[in-house]
């Protein structure tokens, strides 16, 4: 069939995994930084373009990377530069027009495909280079060494010019919620994982097992990853039992169940036209196309959140997304839901009308953030190196990824095949009310946020005190195993929501090892609830 010039068309994907070294093996000095992974990365995409084996000339790939009109990268989290495609730049010997990076967020690698893929079929771009790393392994082994090796890792100067910010960086808390302990991903998720449990009717037991289960099948796609940073297949049993090694970090979450952010990995993706695909040479069975995507964020603030085991703008992305690819959520063959805590892919997995226990049909084509690895902003660039991969393997198929950020916040969407998407007409596709729909070349993106807004909130209470009924909550515990406090939602009888905390031994105790969901209590003044 004949396919639009400017479709654009992903080329080339390059992961790279630098594992830590065996006793006596080198420095912590000299292993490389997110800007050496993040060069070692567009290297390996570069010969993924042709193909190629690591090290080989790949002719068609280079020539496509001297071209490449803007860098966007990933911001790494494990160190600070002022403009990383700068410095990347300065590497690879290209002049881009433009370098780019991210706002903190997960979601931000699969927003930055969108854009991309928006930007390329408008005319704007022809070659686009995305890349990320981070090293949080080495930054932590550093800190952690009894001589604290200084890292002699690259500063730009103080009035180096920044690039072009993408994405939101507005704050992903209220001052009041962080106030009561809601300041990282760790103490916000399992408030997500209790009131999915709740919801479900499961005993705490039975949904340690559920939740068990799921992430064993996590670890099963992450022992076949070569890029993986955990490649070993574990039971539900290891994974919920608490151990030195796997202590419990916040109800119901032990180690094992959370993101693994100390990992030293990076990837990179190489986007261009169909027409400068051709034009470099690189072979057709190399190419993914982006198909589709979307973008939409729930309510923003915690507190404003209708529930939390749902979220409308996972349901009306996907769907969006689905219905411009004319296309099911069942005729998608591959899916890589965002997978910071068990939490997060369950409610996706509900949200796209999937179960998150078929076995035929994993919910990661990585691994996930546990087991692969959870490289800070730059976790969707690993899916995407995977999809693109797996997508090769069974041309024909479709893949479907998601991206996340903040507290199942900001959310992003991407559908991808080996087949080049077909111009149709978005006018009559049943998307939601007032969803925006922009095209461009065959790929399309919708834009639900208005109907997401539309949607029914909750309105907080800071000032409530008395009555009110629990539903739901975060244990965090200290190192020596022991529950050291919590964080409450609460609903006042005008059904309001309210944060509380709880400290008292006895309470933490009940709220571990008993349904806290539901349960009557008394608010007091000073913030802290008395359960009932």
């Amino acid at each position: 069939m004949t396919i639009d010039p400017a479709t654009p068309v992903v080329v080339g994907v390059g992961q790279v995994t630098n594992r830590p070294h065996t006793e006596g093996e080198g420095s912590l000095a000299d292993r490389p930084e997110p800007l050496g992974l993040m060069l070692d990365a567009v290297h390996a995409a570069v010969e993924d373009c042709d193909g190629a084996s690591p090290g080989g000339k790949a002719p068609a790939g280079r020539s496509l990377l001297a071209r490449a009109g803007s860098l966007r990268v990933a911001n790494p989290l494990s160190w600070h530069y002022v403009d990383p495609g700068a410095l990347l730049a300065e590497e690879l010997g290209i002049e881009p027009k433009q370098t780019l990076v991210t706002t903190t967020g997960g979601n931000n690698p699969q927003s930055l495909v969108n854009a991309t893929a928006l930007a390329i079929g408008r005319g704007e771009l022809d070659v686009a280079v995305i890349a990320g790393a981070d090293c949080h392994y080495t930054q932590a082994a550093a800190r952690r060494h009894p001589d604290r090796p200084l890292l002699p890792w690259t500063v730009q100067p103080g009035d180096t010019e920044p690039p072009t910010l993408f994405g939101s960086d507005r704050r992903g808390t209220t001052r009041s919620e962080e106030e009561r302990g809601l300041d990282l991903p760790i103490h916000v998720f399992p408030l997500f994982e209790n009131a999915l449990r709740a919801e479900s009717g499961r005993t705490l037991a039975e949904h340690l097992i559920h939740i068990g289960a799921l992430w064993s099948r996590f670890s099963e796609v992450a022992a076949d990853n070569p890029h993986a940073w955990i490649r070993e297949s574990m039971t539900a049993d290891e994974l919920i039992t608490v151990t030195e090694a796997n202590r419990m970090i916040a109800y119901p979450y032990t180690k094992l169940m959370t993101a693994n952010l100390q990992v030293d990995q990076g990837a990179a993706a190489i986007l261009c036209t169909a027409a400068a695909a051709e034009a470099a040479g690189i072979p057709r069975d190399r190419w993914v196309f982006p198909l589709t995507g979307a973008d939409a964020e729930d309510h923003w603030f915690l507190s404003h959140r209708a529930d939390f085991h749902s979220s409308p703008a996972i349901r009306l992305a996907a769907s969006s997304a689905l219905a411009l690819a004319d296309t099911s959520v069942d005729e998608v063959a591959h899916l890589d839901l965002y997978s910071c805590f068990p939490s997060a892919v369950e409610i996706a997995a509900t949200e796209l009308g999937v179960t998150d226990h078929d076995s035929r049909r994993p919910l990661t084509v990585t691994g996930g953030l546990t087991f692969a690895g959870g490289p800070g902003n730059n976790y969707g660039t690993h899916a995407l190196a995977a999809m693109v991969g797996t997508l090769r393997e069974a041309p024909g198929t479709l893949g479907l990824a998601t991206g996340l950020g903040w507290y199942v916040s900001k959310h992003s969407i991407g559908i991808y095949g080996t087949d080049p998407p077909v111009a149709r007409s978005h006018d009559d596709d049943g998307l939601p009310d007032g969803t925006v729909v922009e095209t461009a070349a065959g790929f399309a993106w919708a834009d639900p946020q208005a109907a997401v807004g539309s949607l029914p909130q909750c309105s907080p209470d800071a000032d409530a005190k008395g009555e009110v009924t629990v539903e739901t909550y975060s244990v965090s515990f200290g190192r020596d195993g022991s529950p050291e406090r919590a964080v409450v939602a609460c609903r006042t009888p005008e059904g309001r929501r309210a944060w509380a905390k709880v400290t008292e031994p006895d309470h933490l105790a009940v709220l571990v090892t008993e349904e806290g969901c539901g349960r009557l209590a008394t608010l007091r003044p000073d913030g802290r609830v008395d359960l009932r």
